[in-house]
């Protein structure tokens, strides 16, 4: 069965083109991803299994043009795996925020697709992006059965002293006002495939995983259960990202308000795509270019780091506590995954644990 799998995320839209043999046993056939989404210069990378990767420097205003690109790209008469696109038997969808609707995956309709519309408000970066996904997945393959997953089903087990904040409980009961956390489908997915690399029985281990991109958040997981995640009611709340705020305190936006005398939808606007590394380097919201300026000496570039790094030990910290100790910490993400010298600045911070870094594994990146 030939499935295509999607990932749009604020900025990109990865994607994997498997051949599935069984419910966990797969072929990749083509993988790729398109970057940069709605900065100047973007970037689509298509990758077909045995052959090399095809880098394309190309303008993607929006998620739709992305799609577009990438559904070419399968396709392309000479470098394509399709011969067309009625070859995809089912598409997969990778949605951030399922508010308290769905635990599980389901089929896309009418009535999912209104509830991750409504969910939108919780999650305005992402929520936004898969639907565009979506719909453009069913304007060129109406037939074609579309499954979403939620980022959020994972961490239902949070317990309500997890997911609770401090309101009026009648916000919770009326407006479902919590904590849902983000990224528990790369969480659960990396915490398993760790503990299978370690050795350790997920069911009896601590675990905290650390997805780490344009948008980060770590994962407190014991017994295999979540029980803590950074993000919050949306992924703006947490540590700092790539045009994300993170944590704040409320009355410093109730502030700025005033003072700025703008509206909330346009201090949405600020705190979800002006701020985090953008706004604090003044520069860039790619990790990439900021650590080429921070090496050559730029001090806001040089902050980003040191307070995105803080963060992270911050996080990792308070999970090690909460858990009584830790078995296992994994790092995942395109920052997570290539950015070798963050991990080891952020592990050096638990010698106290009897936590040692292997230099050498730690640059050895798929190894």
């Amino acid at each position: 069965m030939i499935i295509l799998v999607i990932n749009c995320g604020s900025s990109s839209i990865k994607y994997q083109l498997l051949d599935m043999k069984s419910d966990d046993v797969y072929d990749i056939i083509a993988k790729g991803i398109a970057e940069k989404i709605g900065l100047p210069a973007g970037i689509l990378q298509y990758a077909p299994t045995g052959k090399d990767k095809i880098v394309t420097d190309v303008p993607i205003p929006d998620h739709k043009v992305g799609m577009q690109l990438i559904l070419a790209a399968l396709t392309d008469k000479k470098t394509g795996v399709l011969k067309s696109l009625e070859d995809i038997e089912a598409v997969g969808h990778r949605i951030v925020q399922g508010g308290d609707f769905f635990s599980g995956s389901v089929l896309v309709n009418d009535d999912v697709l209104q509830k991750i519309d409504f969910c939108s408000d919780f999650a305005p970066l992402h929520n936004p992006a898969h639907l565009l996904g979506i719909h453009a997945m069913q304007e060129v393959l109406p037939s074609v059965p579309q499954v979403v997953t939620f980022d959020t089903a994972f961490h239902q087990t949070m317990p309500a002293y997890a997911y609770m904040y401090g309101l009026p409980y009648e916000y919770y009961e009326k407006y479902r006002v919590r904590r849902y956390g983000a990224h528990g489908t790369s969480h659960q997915f990396v915490a398993g495939v760790g503990a299978k690399l370690a050795g350790l029985d997920i069911n009896t281990s601590k675990i905290i995983t650390c997805h780490l991109g344009a948008g980060s958040s770590i994962c407190a997981i014991q017994n295999g259960k979540c029980i803590d995640t950074s993000m919050g009611f949306s992924p703006l709340e947490g540590m700092i990202m790539g045009t994300r705020v993170g944590n704040i305190d409320a009355n410093a936006v109730i502030y700025l308000e005033n003072k700025l005398g703008v509206t909330p939808d346009e201090m949405s606007v600020i705190l979800n795509r002006k701020s985090g590394f953008l706004g604090l380097s003044t520069k860039s919201s790619d990790a990439r270019e900021l650590d080429e300026l921070a090496n050559n000496g730029d001090p806001k570039a040089k902050l980003v780091f040191k307070k995105f790094t803080y963060d992270i030990i911050k996080n990792i910290g308070s999970y090690v506590a909460a858990m009584n100790g830790v078995d296992l910490i994994v790092f995942t993400g395109g920052i997570g995954e290539h950015n070798s010298r963050l991990r080891r600045r952020v592990l050096e911070n638990f010698s106290y644990l009897g936590l040692k870094v292997d230099y050498e594994a730690n640059v050895a990146f798929g190894e």
